[in-house]
């Protein structure tokens, strides 16, 4: 079963690693995603594919390493996050929160609000044995 937890772990991996084979089958088809910086949702898979793999391939490129990391809001919206950060591991940029539905990723929204500096950090950036099944 497909927990939160387990698919913000295969987020973050993803943004760790560079490897969107950790997040790819995870993805329902109707996988929608929305980002607090751009106007227009991405509503299928699909779509999403086509828009994170270049994006990895530019982060992989750019001087400025982003550091994905396990998080937790206890307010806004209560739950496991991950905290994003670019350049250092203290950059903290966005809040990336997700809903699972019939064990796939339904939807990821990189978030301004809440804060990444509201959650609690765990000093955990995936991959880990954890991930393996």
């Amino acid at each position: 079963m497909l927990t939160e937890e387990r698919a913000l772990r295969a987020y973050a991996t993803m943004m760790n690693t560079f490897d969107l084979s950790v997040l790819e089958p995870l993805l329902a088809d109707d996988f929608h995603y929305a980002s607090q910086w751009v106007f227009a949702e991405i509503e299928t898979k699909s779509d999403y594919l086509e828009y994170i793999v270049p994006k990895l391939e530019a982060i992989r490129k750019s001087e400025s390493r982003v550091w994905a990391e396990l998080g937790h809001l206890d307010h806004t919206c209560p739950g496991p996050c991950v905290v994003l950060a670019q350049g250092n591991k203290d950059e903290l940029v966005a809040t990336v929160l997700l809903r699972v539905r019939d064990d796939k990723i339904a939807r990821i929204d990189m978030c301004a609000v809440p804060a990444p500096d509201s959650a609690k950090r765990s000093g955990i950036y995936p991959p880990e044995e954890s991930l393996k099944p």
